[in-house]
């Protein structure tokens, strides 16, 4: 969030690590990130069932994504924001 914070509009945020889930791009976007990378999620996915498990692996974020939003009664991804998450208002980050 500090990055984010931080650069603003200046640059394109994309993470990269972590991303496991649905929810877990949901959060990344609503935080303002441009984009998401799901590497050990799609390397996952290709070691167990080659291409129809990479297949397999974009259809469960899919599907992840679609109910976290429709939970957050969002149906764009372009709609989602901060006020999509439930952040403590005191939370600072445990790098900080």
């Amino acid at each position: 969030p500090s990055i984010l914070d931080a650069v603003g509009n200046k640059i394109e945020v994309h993470i990269d690590g972590g991303i496991r889930t649905g929810q877990d791009i949901l959060k990344c976007m609503a935080m303002g990130a441009k984009g998401t990378y799901i590497g050990r999620a799609y390397t996952y996915g290709l070691g167990a069932l080659g291409e129809q498990g990479v297949t397999k692996t974009l259809e469960i974020l899919q599907k992840e994504l679609d109910v976290t939003m429709a939970l957050c009664g969002e149906r764009d991804i372009l709609n989602v924001n901060r006020n999509n998450l439930l952040i403590p208002k005191d939370f600072i980050p445990e790098w900080l």
